[in-house]
């Protein structure tokens, strides 16, 4: 007896000793195991950056505390997840979950309003509980707070006609890139300034109101206009390279000689630009009049020197596309009710992100078909009248990364464009010999002066014929693309959300893309461009047997309770039967 007390005790001391050793070694080694197949608990080197730079709490409020049917369960279950690796590589980011509609003292109809008012809008969801349903509001929002800094993170992303377990998906996809974009908004001070380029008969504030809205959080955003260049070019020319990015946004009248120089030299000084660029005279709205016609025709902008030194042109044709998004009209009346029905509008492409050659991450220094950081997990884009843009020889390097579809091709101006376009046969095949047109396209490298060898039409002692820093270009053949629409109480929709169709288009993701892009944010782009799978529930199939995965998950248990007791008891009989 002695001999077994000892060597209990013994065995008791060991497992003790074990015990505060593998809590000393936790405390100093720090290791989490992520054993999800796409690794979507994995936070990635950019996330770890931006939580190295929070050196105070930072709490974040999600507004998800409830009861919510299985979809937005999942919603709640990977917010927390990936809240919780947050949280764990640095103890400052704290978090909680909320109900806002619980608030003590105020009905729930004046907590939804003032949270409107703040710019988080609420989604109805249905909980259907053994076929009962109900109806309840959600904000799938949450904040992150830093000292008095507050950045909103949205939860859910918005996507017009997708079901909810549609949204759900692909949100999950972006959330770590929401957390830590909103960490990086809040704790780090806005460096890079971006010029929004005037005087060239561009868009309206309003009509890009939500773009400038979204990148304001975390760019220095100033108009800058190019009339100053008539009087003063090279002062002009000086404040312009003071920007780190210059956006061109629809231009509709010709750019001066002087002008050309001033943003040739910003190029070549290793300037980043966004031109959206309209090569023909056309648009959707001039459509609608008497004739329900228009003659589409090319547009000087005398821009094709400087877009030809740079290896790209510009040309000035039409983008006919049989995958076209819808437009609304009138079919006839009923009653006194006029009827609409959606047709394709073949001028109005609906353009899907294009592979390209990346270089790939192993050893060999191989290469694949992947997306580029900047259309990666980019829904489909909606173009409005687009032309071809030709990519050129020079030591310029050109990622096209748009392009219509296969079922596409080029239409010459001028040429009529009518409403009654809409009713034309079904084509030909043979037609579409000439597809995937490119209608997006980067250009980087050294860039070099589009003035070389010419004469200037403006000296400038700071004149360059070559550039010393790698360059950015992004030409995309339509002005439309960053243009939001404008609803009856003139103010700006959401940037890619048609009214007319009711579908939201991931024109803003490519546009936010581009810019942090532009602006080397590369590591939040990947963050963006993470792919993850969520496995979701069959209802059907759930509602169907549902009764025996209760009998199932209630009696499972016990059985193996049982079993393991019978199983230990039989072991302990033989052990002491000796």
């Amino acid at each position: 007896m002695k001999a077994t007390k000892k060597k209990a005790l013994l065995q008791f001391i060991t497992i003790v000793v074990a015990v505060v050793a593998l809590n000393i070694l936790s405390q100093a080694v720090f290791k989490r195991f992520d054993l999800t197949q796409d690794k979507r608990y994995t936070l990635s080197q950019t996330s770890h950056d931006i939580l190295s730079k929070v050196h105070e709490p930072l709490i974040i409020d999600v507004l998800l505390d409830g009861n919510f049917p299985g979809e937005f369960k999942r919603l709640q279950y990977e917010t927390n997840q990936i809240l919780e690796e947050f949280s764990a590589y640095n103890s400052n980011i704290k978090f909680s979950f909320v109900n806002p509609l619980e608030e003590e003292g105020k009905p729930q109809e004046q907590i939804a309003q003032e949270l409107f008012n703040l710019g988080l809008t609420p989604i109805n969801v249905t909980v259907d509980d053994k076929g009962k349903q109900s109806q309840q509001m959600v904000f799938p929002w949450a904040f992150a707070n830093y000292g008095e800094k507050t950045a909103k993170i949205q939860l859910l992303k918005n996507m017009m006609g997708a079901s909810t377990q549609e949204k759900v998906v692909s949100s999950v996809q972006h959330l770590e890139y929401a957390i830590a974009e909103a960490i990086h908004k809040v704790t780090q001070e806005k460096t890079k300034k971006i010029a929004i380029i005037k005087g060239i008969g561009q868009l309206h504030d309003l009509q890009i109101a939500d773009f400038l809205k979204n990148i304001k959080d975390s760019y220095r955003i100033a108009p800058f206009t190019l009339d100053s260049v008539a009087t003063n070019p090279i002062k002009t020319a000086e404040q312009l390279r003071e920007y780190d990015l210059a956006i061109v946004a629809k231009p509709t009248i010709p750019f001066t000689e002087e002008q050309k120089q001033v943003l040739d030299q910003y190029m070549v000084h290793g300037g980043k630009s966004l031109w959206f660029i309209d090569q023909v005279n056309a648009d959707f709205d001039s459509l609608y009049n008497e004739t329900g016609s228009i003659l589409a025709h090319p547009r000087n902008l005398n821009l094709e020197d400087l877009f030809f030194k740079y290896g790209v042109r510009v040309s000035p044709m039409l983008v006919k596309d049989e995958v076209a998004t819808p437009i609304k009209l009138a079919s006839g009346e009923m009653g006194s009710q006029t009827q609409y029905e959606q047709y394709p509008w073949k001028f109005a492409p609906y353009v899907y992100p294009e592979k390209i050659y990346a270089k790939d991450t192993t050893k060999l220094g191989s290469k694949k078909l992947d997306y580029h950081p900047i259309v990666k997990n980019v829904d489909g884009i909606k173009f409005d009248f687009a032309s071809p843009i030709e990519i050129l020889k020079n030591n310029l390097t050109k990622t096209v990364l748009l392009t219509s579809s296969q079922y596409s091709k080029a239409v010459g101006t001028p040429t009529p464009v009518s409403l009654a376009m809409v009713e034309e046969a079904a084509p030909n095949p043979s037609e579409y010999t000439n597809g995937y047109i490119p209608v997006a396209v980067l250009v980087e490298g050294s860039f070099e002066s589009a003035y070389k060898n010419r004469v200037l039409p403006f000296k400038d002692s700071s004149y360059k014929v070559q550039s010393e820093k790698t360059g950015k270009m992004i030409v995309v053949s339509d002005g439309d693309v960053i243009k939001n629409q404008i609803d009856n109480n003139y103010q700006p929709r959401e940037l890619g959300y048609d009214y007319f169709s009711g579908i939201l288009f991931g024109n803003k993701d490519f546009v936010l893309n581009s810019v942090n892009y532009m602006l080397d944010d590369i590591g939040l782009l990947e963050i963006r461009s993470k792919n993850v799978t969520i496995p979701l529930l069959d209802k059907e199939r759930v509602y169907k047997d549902y009764t025996n995965i209760q009998i199932l998950t209630l009696s499972l248990p016990i059985v193996l309770i049982l079993i393991f007791g019978a199983l230990f008891i039989f072991a302990r009989k033989k052990m002491y039967a000796k």
